[in-house]
């Protein structure tokens, strides 16, 4: 309801976050894709064709000759997909595979849904088949589907592997999963490496197949391979996704809370599966989005889904296990039920005292109202406390160092919504972004860079946590600077990623533009204030001397100060 599309104007806003614009900005916003790929996608779409513009052009970004710009590798990945899926369907060389598939009792409708394939047994059945056609064999090494020797020759990165396609919600090839055919090889399951368009902790396997069914069912059910995805799918459960063998992260967080409104996470009922809930509960306690605990062992013997979907009466027994699933925190307070069950005075205190104290790390006293006093209902029933002493026995969290407390009459802490970024906030958020872009020890930006500069004192403790890390010589991300702060300055770091990320368009040369700009403002400002003020006599002579030259239009006389 509060998603507007406007055919009349061809444009779009939402009265949530403030987003809008036309079809290109929601293309590349929801796809997270630059202007250039969003019109080849839409054009793709439209049967709209595209002249490419020559190499070395001014549309050609300025890249150095042989370095792989996002579309390349894209292309390169969609090359290689289709290599891949002729392998599998050789009589011969795709035999391997087949039988592995064949084992597994993958159908040929999921096949081709997620556009399985094989590599070769040989070092170089990639590399000769794209030598064969003239390729840049460059850009196949940069997308991370060859490997460099050091004679300058190359040799495939998969050999003998049963492929796995990794697709974004656009259906665009990003890199690759392979399963091993031959225990002997390891490892098991290897991955394409991280390239400009691959991200190993935000992407999804079976995003792409998945995400219809996630937006119709406004559900999204993680489970832990890629196999256990397929066997979803083929049972009838097509709004299944997969981690790429990592733990879940922030990143897959917020590509499924823009999809769905429940998020189902799948885990053994072992001792492994209690560790990935617990780290689950960490990435979306402050997520808003219903995450529930399904597990297995509570209904069947089967060891995963795709073993229980093969039996008989399975996808019932399966659904039980979905609809059976238990709310994220609830889970875990069920885990400190267990804990303080027949334990001692010194047990319960010290079970309630850690459990508190954790939830106090991950957020709690930033929760909203309601959820933190359903919170504190749920401990007090565990433990037989009262509220009020649950409520009073929360950590406070980590409290400003005297370096960081904010002088008396300073602004208010956090940027509330519509605060204006000066120069040294954009220029910090800038640094938050793109990192790379950082001033380096010593330069004339943080100089300028003081108390003054900042909206709230929340900018000011992430700019010293980011100079330090300059200092020493570290490059620190997002995710580096919010574990060096507290709980409302990472809010606040948060809030002002996202807010220059939006408005540069998460592009490095904008980022680096825009940090420069605030640069030279703040350098502006630094010069003004350190002149000389000018009394109010002098400024209104000053004015009298320019009355003949400027005229009587007090627009165009100077200002005078404020008395």
């Amino acid at each position: 309801p509060s998603m507007y599309v406007v055919p009349a104007k061809q444009l779009f806003h939402c009265f949530v976050c403030g987003a809008g614009g036309d079809v290109f900005t929601f293309v590349q916003r929801f796809h997270k894709m630059d202007f250039r790929e969003a019109l080849e996608h839409l054009a793709s779409h439209g049967g709209v064709e595209l002249r490419k513009p020559e190499k070395g052009g001014a549309r050609d970004g300025g890249r150095e000759a042989g370095q792989a710009s996002r579309q390349d590798i894209y292309r390169a990945n969609q090359a290689a997909l289709k290599f891949f899926q002729n392998v599998l369907a050789d009589s011969e060389a795709g035999a391997p595979s087949r039988a592995v598939i064949e084992r597994r009792g993958i159908s040929s409708e999921m096949v081709e849904r997620f556009a399985l394939g094989a590599a070769p047994e040989g070092w170089d059945g990639l590399t000769s088949r794209l030598r064969a056609k003239g390729a840049d064999l460059r850009l196949f090494t940069q997308a991370g589907l060859l490997k460099p020797r050091q004679d300058g020759s190359a040799y495939d990165t998969f050999r003998h592997r049963l492929m796995f396609p990794i697709r974004d919600a656009a259906g665009r090839c990003v890199a690759f999963g392979a399963r091993r055919i031959n225990d002997e090889d390891d490892p098991k399951y290897l991955n394409s490496p991280e390239s400009a368009v691959f991200d190993k902790s935000s992407s999804l396997f079976g995003l792409h197949e998945a995400s219809s069914a996630i937006r119709r069912t406004k559900c999204a059910l993680v489970t832990e391979g890629y196999t256990d995805t397929i066997a979803c799918h083929q049972g009838g459960f097509d709004h299944a996704v997969a981690t790429l063998g990592t733990a879940l992260t922030q990143g897959h967080a917020r590509v499924l809370r823009r999809l769905a409104e429940t998020v189902v996470l799948l885990f053994d009922g072992d001792d492994a599966g209690h560790r990935a809930a617990d780290r689950a509960v960490e990435i979306f306690f402050a997520e808003p989005i219903d995450v529930r605990i399904a597990t297995l062992d509570r209904f069947t013997d089967a060891k995963d889904p795709d073993e229980l979907l093969k039996r008989a009466g399975g996808a019932e027994v399966f659904a039980r296990v979905i609809e059976g699933a238990e709310d994220l925190l609830g889970y875990r307070f069920a885990r400190l039920a267990e804990s303080v069950a027949g334990a001692g005075i010194t047990g319960v205190e010290s079970a309630a005292k850690s459990e508190l104290e954790r939830l106090a790390d991950l957020g709690l006293a930033s929760a909203s109202p309601i959820r933190r006093e359903l919170i504190i209902r749920k401990v007090s029933e565990i433990t037989g406390l009262t509220a009020e002493t649950v409520a009073a026995s929360i950590p406070a969290g980590r409290r400003a160092s005297p370096e960081r407390a904010p002088a008396e009459g300073a602004l208010p802490s956090g940027l509330r919504p519509g605060t204006a970024l000066g120069p040294g906030d954009m220029a910090i958020g800038c640094m938050l972004v793109e990192p790379k872009c950082a001033p380096a020890p010593g330069e004339d930006t943080w100089r300028w860079l003081d108390s003054a500069t900042y909206a709230c004192p929340e900018v000011m403790a992430i700019a010293r946590v980011i100079r330090i890390a300059v200092e020493s010589g570290r490059e620190m991300r997002l995710g580096d600077v919010l574990t060096e702060l507290a709980s409302g300055e990472a809010s606040t770091a948060v809030t002002l990623h996202e807010r220059v990320r939006r408005l540069t368009g998460d592009e490095s040369d904008r980022v680096g533009a825009t940090l420069a700009d605030c640069a030279r403002e703040l350098e502006r400002r630094h010069e003004a204030a350190s002149r000389p003020r000018t009394s109010a006599a002098e400024a209104i002579e000053r004015i009298r001397a320019s009355r003949p030259r400027l005229g009587d239009d007090p627009r165009r006389l100077p200002r005078t100060p404020t008395l």
